[in-house]
């Protein structure tokens, strides 16, 4: 398979179409689960779509070191090119690693000005992204105005930005809440006994609704349908 057909069959594009297109750029969307679930699974499979696109993508982790995120995305794109058989996946692998950065930072000392001064600063290098994925962001620690400027960020740059949160229960956690109106769609994962089920809690407006999306329980990769 050649990487046109393999961004074309991507489990990704039915992601999309259940989600009214998914997060669109100038939009925020949260995938919320327990710990260890797929999340941040789930947020590189969706960074590595883009990246196979030509997007420029940024990777922000509060709870990973840069080293532990970039393999997470070397496994899983081994993974999907294993699966799908792609041709010269080590050339593709290198193009599209190429155009991702990741970036480390710690929730207690860095505030919302930073990282936007970080990433208005990449795109004046010439390293605009097209997709933002942000793991490991404490909800319950953010500054009350964080994510209405993280949203006009993302307007004004026209650039999509996913989120991950942790929670406990089912239901949009109560941490997000103060947020919802600057948060156009929000996931949850729920564990089931042959697969992990992706719920839609929000999604553009509509309330909650169920989905066909899972996500393998054994690679934690979106499952073919």
């Amino acid at each position: 398979m050649i990487k046109e057909d393999l961004i074309e069959r991507s489990p990704v594009r039915n992601f999309e179409k259940a989600l009214g297109g998914g997060v669109q750029p100038g939009e925020i969307g949260v995938i919320v689960s327990k710990k260890g679930l797929g999340k941040t699974s789930l947020l590189v499979q969706l960074g590595i779509d883009k990246l196979l696109q030509g997007s420029s993508v940024v990777h922000i982790s509060f709870n990973q070191q840069a080293t532990h995120v970039m393999t997470w995305y070397e496994d899983i794109f081994t993974e999907l090119a294993k699966k799908k058989n792609l041709d010269k996946a080590d050339e593709v692998k290198t193009e599209i690693i190429s155009k991702r950065i990741v970036l480390n930072f710690n929730q207690d000392t860095v505030k919302k000005q930073q990282i936007i001064r970080t990433l208005n600063a990449l795109a004046e290098g010439g390293s605009k992204p097209e997709a933002i994925i942000v793991d490991g962001f404490d909800f319950s620690k953010a500054e009350p105005d964080s994510m209405k400027t993280m949203k006009d960020f993302a307007k004004a740059m026209k650039i999509a930005i996913w989120y991950s949160a942790d929670t406990e229960k089912s239901g949009i956690p109560e941490t997000l809440m103060p947020f919802k109106e600057d948060i156009d769609v929000v996931l949850y994962l729920e564990p089931k006994h042959d697969c992990i089920q992706i719920q839609v809690l929000r999604e553009h407006g509509e309330k909650a609704y169920d989905t066909d999306l899972k996500l393998d329980v054994k690679s934690l990769l979106i499952a073919e349908k």
